[in-house]
């Protein structure tokens, strides 16, 4: 349990937002460059997206389309999941390769939170979750975790400060569900055992371990007082079981991402956020090694690049929102097969170094017209 903590922990912090954000309008050009800088062909690179279904990932792949003159390659399922088994096909239609992979969450510049979103399309104009297949995936475990918060209190018995917890979080044969961590909550006995000190109808009342007897000096609850647990029920205090379908890139492929990491978004004062950062890490660490391997992929160019996509809510009126993009890290390999893995500051460093001007771009108002303009005869 330590270690995971210590790696989530990790691996969010590791995730730099601020300072690392750019337009798509910045982003694309800039990527266009820097596979140009390594090699890449014009006319020959087939971009990939790896982005979940919503309307909203419109705007990233139009951009796309302008400056790598093609629409790009469909290698993405809901959530932003890579569908791996796409490779082959994705490397037959192209020479120089470029996968970007991406989950989403939206912002609203109003309230400046994240995790929602404006959709003008519908009826009222209203705000709902986003990314919404995150949202489903995380709905069910926020709601356990909330349930804890409120079921599990803190009173003091004999001068002692003890916790009490609802009996449902304590049956040990449960499959699925929120699991404490006792050891971290709960003082043991002289015989190593979790023994209750009091018995109530729907809960049992424990000393509180030691370290928090410590830690929680500022609480002082009188005899027959209570106060839920609430923000002290922190990540390594608990996790999450569930049964799940582990085939790979099966139904429940973006929850085993996910799970492990679950304590630390349903704690994150931006949950959705969370989740999108810890999808896109888990996404990237989980496709890479795909590609890598890939018998496809040999004796082609390659570009995996990972990221952040940051829908800012639109505006009544406006077209197409405002999205952002925040990189993560990529997957290099060259023709003869070296390899490489740029890290985020790696990454954010050579993508600020290209131009922000594309000059191969492609005019697709001129290009949709051409395309429109004559009736090709198909013969039967």
């Amino acid at each position: 349990m330590l270690n995971s903590a210590i790696n989530v922990e990790e691996l969010l912090r590791a995730f730099r937002i601020d300072n690392a954000i750019m337009s798509y309008g910045s982003f694309v050009p800039r990527l266009y460059n820097f596979c140009r800088s390594m090699g890449f062909e014009p006319g020959r690179m087939l971009p990939s997206r790896a982005f979940c279904s919503d309307e909203s990932q419109g705007y990233p792949t139009i951009l796309i389309a302008k400056h790598f003159g093609t629409f790009p390659f469909n290698h993405g399922r809901g959530g932003a999941i890579v569908a791996t088994q796409r490779h082959g096909p994705f490397a037959e239609h192209g020479q120089d390769l470029v996968i970007i992979q991406a989950s989403h969450v939206g912002y609203d510049p109003d309230s400046r939170e994240f995790g929602t979103y404006r959709r003008i399309h519908a009826e009222r104009a209203e705000h709902t979750t986003s990314c919404g297949k995150l949202a489903a995936v995380v709905a069910p475990y926020l709601k356990e975790y909330r349930f804890a918060q409120r079921s599990i209190l803190l009173e003091r018995w004999h001068g002692k400060l003890c916790v009490r917890i609802d009996n449902g979080l304590l049956r040990g044969n449960r499959t699925e569900g929120l699991f404490l961590n006792l050891r971290r909550l709960v003082e043991r006995d002289p015989d190593g055992e979790f023994t209750p000190v009091r018995t109530y109808s729907t809960s049992k009342s424990f000393v509180a371990a030691a370290s928090l007897q410590r830690d929680w000096t500022d609480l002082e609850p009188q005899e027959g007082q209570r106060t839920s647990i609430g923000a002290r029920l922190v990540p390594n205090m608990f996790s999450f079981q569930r049964e799940l379908d582990e085939t790979p890139e099966g139904r429940d492929q973006q929850e085993l991402g996910l799970i492990g990491a679950m304590p630390w978004i349903v704690t994150s004062r931006r949950p959705l956020l969370a989740a999108a950062q810890i999808n896109t890490q888990v996404e990237f660490d989980r496709a890479f090694r795909t590609a890598a391997q890939a018998p496809s992929y040999r004796g082609k160019r390659l570009l995996h690049i990972s990221g952040l996509n940051i829908d800012i809510s639109p505006q009544l009126g406006e077209t197409f929102p405002k999205t952002n993009f925040v990189p993560w890290a990529a997957y290099v390999q060259s023709r003869d097969g070296d390899q490489r893995i740029l890290e985020q500051s790696e990454l954010l460093a050579a993508l600020l170094e290209q131009s922000p001007e594309n000059p191969d771009q492609v005019d697709l108002e001129a290009a949709i017209a051409a395309m429109s303009s004559d009736l090709v005869q198909v013969e039967l």
